[in-house]
């Protein structure tokens, strides 16, 4: 019979979090839709079995539409993840929500295109419930973690997921803000909703690394730039992990 893996933590990210793992060992998994973004890296963070994986690759080469989420998520589940947080950088919709702040995700709207989003490819088909995508216990848990950490967050949030590379226009950064959606992201679909699909429970957390091009009541915004991005993201970079560690430390796996 064969022996089921160790029920672990996922975590998807970038390179910048590598340093979470206090041991590190690489996993190089086949899937049936391809290669994942990279091997998977098993590790501990205060003694709990993690795996991470960069989502966009060891060198940020994949830009999120090529980003093989069903490969990713098909890797984690297979050795032993059952419970997955997601860390990410996003731009801000609304103008309370600022730069430096930290969103827990509870809902999402799609507006990519062309992505592969579905295990459910027939000819079994299966409708999944997309109605509540994050999980209520790893929201708790990270918005927990974060006023541990003392940083300024918002315990929930709806983030709009655009196709990307590119940046939205004025116009659609303005009919997002009038929606009343909160953040702006290129990978969390279909990563969630894949999740989902797989049952496996789905934490988000954001970093807000900027203002997007159409909140209201900002016109002195400048248009965001990816070294703009990344550099907040740098400067963030201990404060999300500490984030991260501390959830990491109350995950509860479901019975």
């Amino acid at each position: 019979m064969a022996v089921s893996p160790e029920p672990c933590i996922g975590i998807f990210g970038g390179s910048g979090l590598y340093s979470l793992l206090d041991t590190s060992d690489a996993i190089t998994i086949d899937t049936p839709y391809g290669a994942p973004s990279s091997p998977l890296h098993r590790g501990t963070i205060g003694g709990r079995t993690v795996v991470f994986l960069p989502r966009h690759g060891v060198h940020h080469e994949l830009p999120p539409h090529r980003v093989n989420f069903r490969a990713n998520l098909w890797a984690m589940q297979s050795v032993g993840v059952r419970a997955i947080l997601s860390p990410c950088s996003v731009g801000s919709l609304q103008p309370h929500i600022e730069p430096g702040h930290f969103v827990v995700l509870d809902q999402f709207v799609d507006r990519t295109s062309g992505r592969a989003d579905t295990f459910s490819d027939g000819p079994n088909v299966t409708h999944a419930s997309m109605a509540h995508p994050y999980d209520p216990h790893l929201s708790a848990v990270l918005a927990q973690a974060a006023r541990d950490a003392a940083v300024v967050v918002h315990e929930a949030g709806t983030v709009v997921v655009i196709q990307g590379p590119r940046f939205s226009t004025t116009a659609e950064s303005r009919w997002f803000s009038a929606m009343g959606w909160d953040v702006v992201n290129m990978t969390q679909y279909p990563e969630v909703a894949l999740a989902t699909e797989l049952g496996i429970p789905f934490g988000g957390i954001a970093l807000v690394t900027d203002f997007d091009a159409g909140v209201a009541g900002r016109d002195d915004i400048a248009p965001v730039t990816m070294d703009a991005v990344f550099a907040m993201f740098r400067a963030n970079i201990d404060r999300v992990r500490d984030v991260l560690a501390r959830a990491v430390a109350n995950v509860e796996f479901p019975a």
